[in-house]
């Protein structure tokens, strides 16, 4: 049995509005109202988005790095869309504000793996160890400032990799388990915080492996902040990090008004209230958001002139293909399988050696690592 005191109803037994339309017309309340609004700005921020993408796909010249910025430019019409259906069927907002959150971490690791293809592009080969090499020991940013790392090290770019492709496969498994525990009434989101409810495993579990994501970033960043110089990085950064931010501040802000500012109807409860009008705050502020990854992910970098237009099919194709998400994730839990197990190419420094078809290369690299360049490791390795 539910504990009523830690998983309060989050909805009113009592349901109107069903339909948009009543006997006697519209009857312009500020639910209508909030209805047209969050509708007319998701329909607006879709529209931007699929303008952007568009201009992508017409002028797909460089597949690497256009599929992750695809990636990342739907980030603002999925919110909306989704919000516009949390505020619509606001009864079941917990489903969909799960929902959202998993296409969170498809855009963290899109973005990783967008900036290690510029910096691959600043280098002689499209070789990111050429861009690092002769980065030395680098402090880690903070808390952990009084710690300093070398990217040289073979196991630390596979670390640095896994801490933000982890994300991609935690929060949709956060979700999954959520939706569940929604369904048995067991998640109680809405009532006091309590270990003895599970939307507390979930909460401290996700901010965990954000937090994990997020530093990834920063390190890889301020590693490699001079070869990213001229590709807005850091607006590009902030599209997505304001999104994630904002949308997590303004729901607690929501939630601690709950009984304070706002207070229960006749048909919604507190609950009921904070979330959608915390969903009509993200339809709105998506149109925003997507007007800026115009001009942070804008196409034009990518029109060479003279060049004939792609076909769209197969650029939408690439970047709903998470194949590659697969295989970098896949690669790093072999490399820490061979670490732990003793193989010896998986410690110490990278050192230069002929391989099986007698080509001087380093041992994991840089490059090998995130997926860049193509790695065969050596006989003696095997």
């Amino acid at each position: 049995m539910v504990n009523s005191t830690l998983c309060p109803s989050d909805n009113s037994q009592a349901v109107e509005q069903d339909s948009f339309w009543s006997a006697n017309g519209v009857n312009w309340d500020a639910h209508r109202i909030g209805w047209v609004i969050a509708g007319a700005c998701a329909a607006a921020t879709v529209i931007l988005t699929i303008i952007n993408v568009t201009q992508h796909c017409l002028h797909y010249t460089n597949r690497a790095e256009q599929r992750q910025i695809l990636r990342v430019l739907y980030m603002p019409a999925v919110y909306a869309v989704i919000s516009f259906f949390s505020y619509r069927y606001f009864r079941s907002y917990t489903y969909y504000d799960l929902i959202e959150c998993a296409y969170e971490s498809v855009t963290l690791s899109a973005f990783l793996l967008l900036l290690i293809e510029f910096v691959a592009a600043t280098a002689a080969g499209h070789n990111v160890d050429n861009a690092i090499a002769r980065k030395d020991k680098h402090k880690m940013p903070i808390p952990f400032c009084c710690w300093r790392y070398r990217p040289t090290k073979a196991y630390f770019m596979y670390t640095l990799k896994w801490s933000v492709l982890q994300y991609v496969i935690v929060r949709p498994v956060l979700s999954i388990v959520g939706i569940i525990c929604q369904h048995y009434g067991v998640l109680c989101e809405s009532g006091p915080w309590s270990f003895k409810t599970a939307n507390a495993y979930i909460e401290v579990i996700d901010a965990a492996s954000i937090t994990i994501a997020l530093y990834g970033l920063i390190i890889f960043y301020s590693l490699t902040k001079d070869e990213l110089k001229g590709r807005r990085p850091l607006s590009k950064f902030l599209s997505i990090k304001l999104i994630v931010m904002l949308t997590f501040y303004q729901s607690l802000v929501f939630d601690a008004l709950e009984g304070r500012v706002i207070h229960a109807t006749q048909y919604w409860t507190e609950t009921n209230i904070a979330d959608g009008l915390n969903a009509l705050a993200v339809c709105i502020e998506m149109v925003f958001f997507s007007a800026f990854m115009m001009w942070a992910y804008s196409p034009s970098e990518y029109k060479i002139p003279g060049q004939p237009k792609t076909s769209i099919g197969r650029p939408l194709l690439d970047s709903i293909n998470y194949s590659d998400f697969a295989v970098e994730i896949a690669g790093s839990v072999k490399f820490f399988v061979d670490y732990f197990t003793g193989k010896p190419y998986a410690h110490g420094p990278r050192v230069k050696e002929a391989g099986a078809d007698g080509k001087v290369r380093a041992r994991p690299g840089f490059g090998e690592a995130f997926g860049v360049e193509g790695y065969e490791r050596p006989a003696s390795a095997s």
